[in-house]
């Protein structure tokens, strides 16, 4: 794949992305609350994390019609995931009543995280000078 498809690809990613954060998760916890949602009922976490990732979701929709130019939220984005997903993962193993988070958030976050790391190397990559750069 050529770097023009790979951006057109990125772009789409980001959108897709960002559209599922902001109005997917919360849907999710409620169609299939045993791979997406960790308590049952009323949950002021499930809160907060919805927040959380509406508003990264924003964020990746407004970066995709510049993607080179916001690298540090792509990282960021890209790393999240995987460090959320291995806590998420570490817990589900630890606690057979979450083994459900195995088929459903877990693999999503991991699957964001490969997605846009192989649509955008240089994220994935970015080193912490260039950040700060």
């Amino acid at each position: 794949m050529n770097n023009l498809t790979k951006r057109r690809h990125l772009t789409l990613a980001l959108r897709v992305v960002g559209l599922v954060f902001i109005f997917g998760v919360y849907p999710l916890t409620v169609v299939w609350p045993a791979g997406w949602s960790w308590h049952a009922g009323h949950s002021e976490y499930l809160q907060m994390i919805i927040a959380i990732y509406a508003t990264l979701g924003a964020f990746l929709l407004f970066i995709s019609a510049n993607p080179d130019q916001h690298l540090g939220l792509i990282s960021f984005t890209i790393w999240s995931s995987v460090v959320h997903g291995g806590v998420m993962a570490a817990q589900s193993l630890a606690d057979t009543q979450h083994v459900g988070h195995l088929y459903g958030d877990v693999p999503a976050l991991f699957i964001v995280a490969a997605l846009l790391a192989w649509l955008c190397p240089s994220a994935a990559m970015l080193k912490l000078g260039a950040v700060a750069a």
